[in-house]
């Protein structure tokens, strides 16, 4: 540990001699700045975050019931955002990312039956501070994988300490049978060097699987129908 510190401050000791002290204070404007962008993505995944959160209580309170089974958050790596870019041919400045990139906050809903993930988006599109920049639904139109879920790519305020930013976010919401079913495609995706029948059978078994997950949906949603028609009718 002692000669990885050592040789990281030779590093950079060496890196100072090539480099005059605009560019180092250019350097540490450029780190600076970016920590504090992504501070603000954070602050935006706390935003959005607490309206779902108040919504779920107050469904919880007035209908006995919780739209939410739960919530994720993830902020995207520095990498990652380094890669995209590279993808897209695009420089890796602040306002390109800001302008180019709208799923570095991302918040994942996660739903008992498919129509909360509709009333939920509703709800959160119904908020005056909430604009909708895109919608991508993939449960109607799940893609040719069998991946089914609600994409929504919002923009949001953050108030700051003497300012008010906009922030981009995306926001996905999914049922457990959606996220169960996407995670598991997600890992078995990325597994390295696999033979390409192996693939191809796999492919056909997640799609298969995709298919009998979604059935499930709708019978779930089903059942909950009738439960509730039935919880009204006894209650009229």
């Amino acid at each position: 540990m002692t000669d990885t510190k050592e040789a990281s401050g030779l590093l950079y000791h060496k890196l100072a001699e090539f480099m005059n002290d605009e560019s180092i204070q250019a350097l540490q404007q450029i780190s600076a700045s970016t920590r504090d962008l992504m501070s603000c993505y954070r602050c935006a995944i706390m935003e959005i975050e607490t309206k779902f959160r108040v919504l779920n209580e107050r469904f919880s309170l007035v209908h006995d019931h919780n739209p939410i089974d739960t919530i994720q958050s993830r902020l995207k790596s520095p990498e990652s955002i380094h890669q995209k870019m590279l993808r897209k041919q695009l420089p890796f400045t602040l306002e390109a990312i800001e302008e180019n990139l709208s799923d570095i906050a991302g918040i994942r809903i996660v739903c008992s039956f498919v129509d909360d993930i509709y009333m939920l988006a509703d709800c959160l599109l119904q908020q005056d501070d909430i604009t909708l920049i895109e919608r991508k639904d993939y449960i109607k139109h799940p893609k040719e994988n069998g991946y089914r879920s609600l994409h929504l790519i919002v923009e949001v305020p953050i108030f700051l300490q003497n300012e008010k930013r906009l922030m981009k976010a995306e926001v996905q919401l999914r049922t457990i049978a959606m996220e169960f079913w996407a995670n598991l495609e997600h890992q078995l995706r990325y597994k390295k060097d696999l033979p390409a029948k192996i693939v191809e059978k796999t492919a056909e078994r997640l799609s298969e699987c995709a298919r009998q997950s979604a059935e499930l949906d709708a019978r779930m949603q089903e059942i909950r129908d009738v439960i509730e028609q039935a919880d009204g009718s006894a209650l009229s």
